[in-house]
């Protein structure tokens, strides 16, 4: 019994080692929208062509198959966009107070 479920464990992750990454495409595409809207491109280009980069790394590596290094690479897109996004948003000039 014990056999078979740590099989049945076994396979289930293979499984899911060879789905494509389609949330994780999704959550760094959304990772960029969020860090262009922020001013990311000005205030953080370097990380905003690092981000840019690897996403389009993960997108050809999904087009021929290698859904692990896609995964992988899609994440690292999403986190080097949340930090351009973190930057831009603390070198953006403040906004003055509104005066009524």
């Amino acid at each position: 019994m014990k056999l078979s479920s740590i099989l049945f464990v076994l396979l289930v992750l293979a499984g899911c080692a060879t789905l494509p990454p389609v949330q994780e495409m999704s959550d760094a595409r959304q990772a960029l929208r969020a860090a262009q809207q922020a001013g990311a491109e000005r205030r953080a280009p370097d990380l905003m062509r690092h981000a840019a980069g690897l996403l389009d790394a993960a997108q050809s590596d999904l087009d021929q198959g290698a859904y692990g290094a896609a995964r992988k690479k899609a994440k690292a897109a999403r986190e080097e966009a949340i930090e351009a996004r973190k930057k831009a948003l603390q070198t953006a000039p403040a906004t003055p107070a509104a005066t009524p």
